[in-house]
C-alpha cells in the first residue's frame, strides 16, 4: 500500500452523522474480491441524487473526507474501505469511528483522523471553498486560514501508515528473523524437516 505522510487537497464536505458501511459501499458490491471498480458503488444511494457532494466537479479527486460521529459503523465489511480507496480517499476525518472500520481504514492505507465536532464544524466550513492540508508526521490538520487541529494516533497504526505497511509486508519485514527462526528449528528437530 502506498505510504502516508502529508495529504493535501479538497475535502468533501459529507458531515453526515452514523454512515454506516452499507451507504459507504452496498451489499450487491460485495460480490468481488477485487478492489479495482469499487469507488463507482461507493456511496451510491447518497450519488442517486443528481446533486450529490461526491460527483460534483469541485470535489472530483478529493483526497480527503470529512464526516459526522460513528462514520463506518454497521457490519464489518473490509469492501468499505477498498470503495473510499478506490474512489481516492486518503483521510477521513470525523469525531469518532466504529472500531472495525477504522482498523480497516488503517489496513488498506487511510488515515482516520478523530477531531472533536467543533473543528469537524470549522473544516466543514472550509472544505466548501478551500483546501485542507493534513500531515500524519506532525498530526496536524491545517487550514489556509491558519486553523490548526491536532489529533491522536496509535503510534504502531503512524507507522504503519507512514512506511505504507500493511499485514503481509509487515510479514515480509521479518522475512530474516522468520527465515533464522526456521534454520534453527531444522537443525534442532530435523526428523520434522519434510522429505524432499
Amino acid at each position: 500500500m502506498a505510504p502516508i505522510d502529508k495529504v493535501e487537497g479538497r475535502a468533501i464536505p459529507l458531515g453526515l452523522k452514523n454512515v454506516d458501511t452499507d451507504v459507504i459501499i452496498p451489499a450487491h458490491w460485495l460480490k468481488t474480491t477485487s478492489r479495482e471498480g469499487m469507488g463507482r458503488g461507493a456511496f451510491e444511494s447518497l450519488r442517486a441524487d443528481t446533486d450529490n457532494l461526491f460527483d460534483r466537479p469541485e470535489y472530483s479527486g478529493a483526497p480527503i473526507l470529512i464526516a459526522g460521529d460513528n462514520f463506518g459503523c454497521g457490519s464489518s465489511r473490509e469492501h468499505a474501505a477498498w470503495a473510499l480507496g478506490d474512489l481516492g480517499i486518503r483521510v477521513v476525518i470525523a469525531p469518532s469511528y466504529s472500531d472495525i472500520f477504522s482498523g480497516n481504514a488503517v489496513k488498506n492505507g487511510i488515515l482516520p483522523v478523530v477531531l472533536p465536532q467543533s473543528a469537524i464544524d470549522r473544516l466543514l466550513e472550509v472544505a466548501a471553498t478551500e483546501p485542507i492540508h493534513v500531515d500524519l508526521d506532525t498530526q496536524t490538520v491545517t487550514t489556509p486560514f491558519q486553523d490548526r487541529f491536532t489529533f491522536e494516533i496509535d503510534p504502531f497504526r503512524k507507522m504503519c501508515l507512514l512506511e505504507g505497511l500493511d499485514e503481509i509486508s509487515l510479514t515480509e519485514k521479518s522475512g530474516a528473523a522468520i527465515t533464522a527462526y526456521e534454520q534453527q528449528l531444522d537443525a534442532a528437530r530435523p526428523w520434522m524437516r519434510p522429505a524432499v
